[in-house]
């Protein structure tokens, strides 16, 4: 493990030697022991938080709510800022899925998510009693990951696949890092624009355009964690000023460029993430390049 040192935060974090056995797959592990009012900080991807040992997070939500336990949380979880994660002798497995393969391995749409939070038992039943026991069960970091691995794999296999021209304008969005135009991606599968957007919105959880904005300001606000200047990450990222850059910034997380910038939840990524500044973690296997002109 490696030891995460941001400000008054001190994690403990493990990686997996292997990559996943499911192209789209990404984890990490966490041990924490104190962990204050953490900002939950929007990102492309559906997430799972696999949680065991003796301390249980808590996320603190809009007008008092709050969630316990292992979750499932839609892509953009967070927007607007009024989540926050904490707890004490915090030990979990974060899992990242591509929303292409999210509905395979969830077993229901990332639309019924709604870029929400869901219990995992709601969704897994026993299964997320038994993966959180015998997560509990092992004390090596790379034997967690290999139980995650495998259960992930699993349902995976067991699971619907969307289609091959919604998953093609995932990948278009993802490789231009958001810069894509939404208004061609329809075109260039010889889809009606209506069909996509419907498709698109009940395959993955959220809409085209959605998700252009999603993943133009992931790109951009890791830029600003690196140290790049805001002015340069908006003129880069493809916002129309640094005013644009500003107000895409408070309407996903509530705070400013400047204040992101010093977030943990986006600085440990160099360590949690290594392959984050990749497209291909995000995208599965088999849907690259031109999908054709289906119909």
């Amino acid at each position: 493990m490696r030891t995460f040192m941001h400000g008054g935060a001190v994690w403990d974090v493990a990686c997996p030697q292997r990559p996943s056995q499911v192209a789209g797959v990404t984890m990490a592990g966490f041990r924490i022991r104190d962990l204050d009012a953490l900002r939950m900080v929007p990102h492309p991807a559906v997430t799972l938080l696999l949680e065991f040992g003796a301390g249980s997070p808590v996320l603190d939500r809009a007008a008092g709510r709050q969630q316990r336990g292992s979750i499932a949380a839609g892509p953009g979880f967070g927007s607007g800022g009024d989540v926050r994660a904490r707890g004490e002798n915090v030990e979990c497995v974060q899992v990242r899925l591509s929303p292409v393969i999210a509905r395979a391995v969830l077993g229901a749409s990332p639309a019924d998510l709604d870029g929400a939070v869901v219990s995992l038992e709601d969704l897994w039943g026993r299964e997320a009693s038994r993966i959180r026991e015998q997560l509990g069960d092992v004390s090596p970091w790379q034997d967690r990951f290999a139980l995650t691995d495998a259960l992930l794999a699993r349902r995976h296999e067991a699971g619907p696949l969307v289609d091959p021209e919604v998953a093609w304008a995932w990948h278009r969005i993802i490789g231009s890092r958001g810069l894509a135009r939404v208004d061609g991606l329809a075109a260039e599968v010889g889809w009606s624009r209506k069909r996509l957007w419907s498709r698109f919105r009940s395959q993955l959880g959220l809409p085209p355009k959605r998700a252009v904005k999603l993943v133009r300001f992931d790109h951009a606000v890791h830029r600003l964690v690196a140290g790049d200047g805001a002015a340069r990450v908006a003129a880069d990222a493809g916002y129309a000023d640094q005013s644009h850059l500003h107000r895409d910034v408070m309407a996903f997380t509530g705070a400013t460029p400047a204040t992101v910038a010093g977030e943990p939840f986006l600085a440990v990524d160099d360590i949690a993430w290594p392959s984050r500044g990749t497209p291909s973690s995000l995208m599965s296997p088999g849907i690259s390049g031109s999908v054709g002109r289906r119909r």
